[in-house]
């Protein structure tokens, strides 16, 4: 069950004016008619009671009340202060509460905003643009115009001290009137936000086409999308804002667009509960769960098969909508805009009700992809399509965690960890060693581990998390400052991460010795005694030093066989390669790199440019673990030809790994279930993407056509994919053409 997290209050139950277009006044349910114009106290105060009950049960840490009509303010400012006065003391001390009041602000006062500064009720009007376009639906019951009134409340609540209580404006679309009209007008008031809601429409009573036109109304929308984004976006609109955070694989933001279920109730002025008031719109009784809060508790009402049927999510929408490629951003639609009293021409029959594509259906699909045609080019991070911007980012990951480390620890990192920060302040201002050291794909494991442990309370955890020094140690041998580090020890081995282990005494020794740089290497004191390593890249005895590949044409890479945080694949490392050893593997990769720059010289320069570390692995195939970008494991037997297919397997895996960590490649991923070429088990998007991926490139070097066969198919089914970004859908584009497409 979805608990609700927003109460529509309807404190008054007639209005001011006689909008022709009113889901409440003029469509299918007239049930206003029958209910009490004025809220009750009876009603306010079990509203309170079961609402406070109902954040309690679900450990709500808020929950919103919409103060609604009606006109709410025709309810006055003492039954306005009453509800404001029981609603606060009910939900005292169990969940914060968000007032907010939707008017069409004729009645609106300073008497009412003195109040509901009181109470910090948030105002949002109701304005449909320009005086034309406001008087084509919004006017007195005699004809009269109500836009000058309308303008006067928005200056009233534009003054200093009423301006904290501003919500915005809420305009309903017309295509009737002039899109760049009614946006100038609105944006003329400079309100912090605006929110434009297609008008209430369902198969049977569709929406008015003025040009005949399927989609007027994204045409309306894509030409104030244009001025709006021109303009510099003043203020958010909250449509578009919602459409753009879900092409990004964001949430929703509003209850007409995307999958979020649905956590509103509506309580009218008899304490009647009720389902989302547009669906009024569909029939009469659309909304009715025959309950009422003197009686039923929120948690049965969340039970009803009506509230549970807008809480499905993707499941709740159409099989037309299910496989649309648009269905993430706009959800199906509004579930009123949904519905069909008999089955449309054509379709079984018992198709009626809400199981059906939006009467908007065309609008949503051309407003979508109209907003992800305009945006896309600005709104795809560099990472996602250049490997210096992609490594960058990645880097930049593992520097925020530092800084979460730092964060976590929240003072309790005692003296120690505060020479320790300012130390690395110190390192970065006067060296790069550092960075060098952040860069390195191991240093992420630590800081992970560490960070996670402090979330976690781990015994032992703030030991742990201080324990950076040796990081530290690295980086100022490696920025060659005159700065000493205070190190420990474990079982006589100290360890200097990207650099090597030097052997200070037997197995069970363990201490603190003092590291600083010496000329081209180090120096280490434990007590009296001291011992120099005189360059870091040499062997020495006692000293081992991190290898480097680097012969024979292959890239200068690190063989790290020695970092304590390198065991982190889905296979065993090596537990440390002999000399003979290493060099065998070092020659081996070095062959293999050969073959890689014959065959995919581009995706060997770019992997030679991308990663930095290789480390060897007791196993038969690549593997990738959980680090930062530039490492792979290796296998350590095999082949030239065996560890080219390695390296370049691994790397096409370590590179979208780390595209998914930079951005969001997709979304609702598992709720579609495909058919992947290469296995007869359906599998969701990412595995089929990791699969593709993984196969446009050996498909360069591997003669083998099952790999371009499987990619090519695997990418078709791809094509059109709910679950995919607009960011999913570059990388998608950028493998069709690596593979030759088209």
């Amino acid at each position: 069950m979805v608990p609700f997290r927003e109460i529509v209050l309807k404190v008054h139950s007639r209005c001011d004016l006689a909008c022709d277009h009113c889901y409440i006044y003029e469509h299918a349910d007239q049930s206003w008619r029958t209910r009490p114009r004025a809220i009750s106290d009876e009603a306010i105060h079990w509203t309170a009671h079961r609402l406070a009950e109902h954040a309690e049960a679900h450990a709500l840490p808020s929950v919103s009340v919409i103060l609604h009509g009606g006109e709410p303010l025709l309810a006055g400012v003492a039954r306005l202060r009453r509800v404001c006065e029981e609603l606060t003391r009910a939900l005292d001390g169990v969940a914060e509460l968000d007032l907010r009041i939707h008017t069409n602000g004729l009645q609106l006062s300073t008497r009412h905003l003195d109040l509901f500064t009181e109470f910090g009720v948030k105002v949002g009007i109701s304005l449909d643009g320009d005086r034309v376009a406001n008087d084509r639906h919004r006017r007195y019951a005699d004809g009269r115009s109500s836009h000058p009134k309308v303008l006067d409340a928005v200056g009233l609540l534009r003054q200093d001290r009423y301006r904290p209580l501003d919500l915005g404006l809420l305009c309903t679309v017309d295509a009737a009137n002039d899109p760049l009209a009614v946006y100038d007008a609105l944006a003329a008031l400079g309100p912090p936000r605006v929110d434009f809601l297609l008008p209430h429409a369902t198969w049977d009573a569709p929406p008015p086409r003025p040009d005949g036109s399927p989609t007027g109304y994204a045409d309306w929308l894509l030409a104030v999308f244009d001025r709006w984004d021109a303009g510099g976006r003043p203020m958010p609109v909250r449509l578009f804002e919602s459409v753009l955070s879900t092409l990004a694989g964001g949430p929703s933001l509003t209850e007409s667009l995307g999958l979020a279920p649905t956590d509103l109730v509506v309580v009218e002025t008899d304490g009647t509960l009720e389902q989302t008031d547009s669906l009024k719109s569909a029939y009469e009784g659309a909304a009715a769960t025959g309950f009422d809060v003197l009686r039923h508790s929120f948690d049965e009402v969340a039970a009803h098969p009506g509230v549970r049927s807008r809480q499905l999510g993707l499941a709740g929408v159409s099989d037309t909508c299910r496989d649309c490629p648009v269905v993430r951003s706009c959800g199906g639609g509004l579930y009123t805009h949904r519905y069909r009293s008999r089955p449309a021409a054509g379709a079984d029959e018992g198709t009626g009700g809400f199981d059906h594509p939006s009467v908007y259906c065309a609008d949503l699909e051309a407003l979508i992809r109209g907003i992800e045609s305009r945006t896309a080019a600005a709104t795809v991070p560099p990472a996602v399509t250049d490997p210096g911007e992609l490594l960058a980012a990645q880097r930049e990951l593992t520097r925020s965690l530092l800084a979460e480390l730092h964060a976590e620890l929240d003072g309790a990192g005692g003296a120690a960890w505060q020479r320790a920060w300012e130390l690395a302040g110190e390192v970065e201002r006067r060296s790069e060693g550092l960075d060098e050291v952040l860069a390195h794909p191991y240093t992420r494991n630590r800081l992970v581990d560490s960070v996670a442990a402090l979330r976690e309370r781990r015994p032992g955890a703030f030991d742990a998390a201080r324990a950076f020094a040796p990081y530290l140690a690295a980086a100022v041998i490696r920025g060659g400052l005159e700065t000493p580090v205070r190190v420990g020890y474990r079982d006589g081995v100290l360890t200097l991460p990207t650099l090597g282990v030097l052997r200070l005494g037997g197995s069970g020794a363990h201490g603190e010795a003092e590291v600083r740089p010496a000329e081209k290497g180090f120096v280490v004191r434990v007590g009296t005694v001291e011992r120099r390593v005189v360059r870091v890249g040499e062997p020495a005895p006692r000293w081992r030093p991190v290898r480097t590949l680097g012969r024979d044409g292959a890239p200068d890479l690190a063989l790290d066989d020695l970092d304590p945080y390198r065991d982190c694949f889905d296979a065993p490392v090596h537990p440390g390669l002999s000399r003979d050893e290493a060099a065998d593997w070092s020659g081996r990769l070095a062959s293999a790199w050969g073959l890689l720059g014959r065959t995919v010289p581009a995706q060997a320069a770019e992997a030679a440019g991308s990663l930095s570390t290789l480390t060897p692995l007791l196993a038969t195939g690549p593997s990738v673990g959980r680090h930062g970008y530039g490492a792979l494991g290796v296998p350590v037997r095999g082949s030239a030809d065996e560890l080219a297919r390695a390296l370049l397997r691994g790397f096409r895996r370590a590179k979208l790994r780390a595209l998914t960590e930079t951005a969001d490649l997709y979304a609702l991923d598992g709720e579609w279930r495909r058919p992947a070429p290469w296995q007869d088990a359906p599998v969701p998007l990412s595995l089929l993407l990791a699969g593709a991926y993984e196969r446009v490139g050996l498909a360069g070097y591997d003669p083998d056509p099952r790999h371009r066969d499987h990619a090519l198919r695997a990418l078709d089914t791809l094509e059109g994919a709910p679950e995919l970004t607009v960011a999913g859908r570059r990388v998608l584009a950028a493998l069709g053409e690596e593979a030759g497409r088209g």
